[in-house]
Formats: C-alpha cells, sequence, structure tokens
C-alpha cells in the first residue's frame, strides 16, 4: 500500500513537471506579445505626423501655448475641449494670427475623461490618426493614461506636448481612477463622471 501511494505521488509530481512547460511558453508568448504591443504602440506615436492639435480645457495657458504652436504649424486643425469661453478662445488664436477656420471649440467635456470621450467619434470621422496633445505638465499623466485607451480604442495616436505650469505632479491615483473610468467608457458607454470632482476642481 506504502508503495502504490509513493508511486502515485511520483507520477503525480512527473504530471505537474510536464505541464510547467507548456504553462512557461503561454506565459512567455503572452508577454512578449504585450511587450510587442507596447513598442508597436510607442513607435507609431513616434512615427505618426499629428493632423490636429488637441487643448484639454482646464488653464488658460494651455490654449496660449497651443495658439503659439499653432502658428508654427499652419497645417494643423486646433480642437479645444471644454476651454476658456467663446469671445476669450478666439481673442487668443487671433491674436496669435491663427484664421479662427482651424479652430473647434467644444464644450461638451464635463472633466479631463469626457475630454476624450466626447471628441473621440468627431475626431476620427474628420480622418485624423494622430494628434499633439496639450495639457499642462502637471496632468499629462493622466491625459496620457485616458489618452492610451480612448483615443488608441478608435486607432489614433498622439504625441504629448506639455504645458509648463510650475505644479507638482498630480497623484497617480488621479491616473489610476481616470483610467478606470475610461475603460468603464469603453467596455459599457458610460463614463463614470459621478466617481471625479466636479469639472474645474481637478484641472
Amino acid at each position: 500500500m506504502l508503495l502504490k501511494i509513493c508511486l502515485k505521488g511520483r507520477l503525480h509530481g512527473s504530471a505537474k513537471t510536464k505541464q510547467s512547460p507548456g504553462r512557461s511558453l503561454v506565459w512567455l508568448l503572452l508577454g512578449l506579445s504585450l511587450m510587442g504591443a507596447i513598442a508597436y504602440k510607442q513607435i507609431r506615436n513616434y512615427i505618426d505626423t499629428p493632423q490636429a492639435l488637441l487643448v484639454l480645457g482646464g488653464a488658460l495657458e494651455r490654449e496660449e501655448f497651443a495658439a503659439e504652436f499653432a502658428r508654427n504649424h499652419p497645417h494643423l486643425q486646433i480642437w479645444v475641449s471644454g476651454g476658456s469661453n467663446q469671445e476669450y478662445a478666439e481673442w487668443v488664436f487671433s491674436k496669435a494670427g491663427i484664421d479662427l477656420e482651424r479652430v473647434h471649440l467644444d464644450y461638451q467635456a464635463q472633466d479631463t475623461v469626457t475630454n476624450f470621450t466626447t471628441l473621440v467619434d468627431q475626431l476620427k470621422s474628420e480622418g485624423i490618426e494622430s494628434v499633439y496633445l496639450i495639457t499642462s505638465d502637471d496632468h499629462m499623466r493622466r491625459a496620457q493614461v485616458i489618452g492610451e485607451i480612448v483615443l488608441g480604442s478608435r486607432g489614433i495616436s498622439f504625441k504629448p506636448l506639455p504645458v509648463p505650469s510650475g505644479r507638482s505632479p498630480e497623484p497617480i491615483e488621479k491616473a489610476i481612477r481616470d483610467g478606470a473610468r475610461a475603460i468603464l467608457w469603453l467596455t459599457t458607454g458610460h463614463t463614470g463622471a459621478s466617481f471625479a470632482p466636479a469639472y474645474g476642481e481637478e484641472d
């Protein structure tokens, strides 16, 4: 009886040993696939030529920065999501010599997540495949997390253009929270806006 138990244990152990290489191979392939996807995304972000500026509202210096940048890049369309009031925004761009036909002001957004979700399909319908993403440097990490999910879901790449703010980077918890909200939007169509503070309190 003891011999049977020992033999059974050894056979059971051998079976486990035989399964391990297969499992290791699966994990290796998954890891390589993930690394390949990340590398592809980074290469594409580097290579793609942006066709537009996407400016996230919340600080006046973002629009001022965008106006100066757009003056040196006359081929770029400009999309401002949730920015300053129309009169001031148009004055900023006009002062920089920007034709207002290039400027698209959108006021649907309630927060950073909806800065992206309210415009992504319109950008896609305009044939835009790459944008410059403009926001304050302390806000950029969160914007990039959301952008990777929301813009990426429509095949739109982006290049970040951080605007100096003199402020410390936001807590990483905000990026995690809004990343989760972006995934919620991707899977359900809802942005989870009730989980975020009122617009303007955090941007």
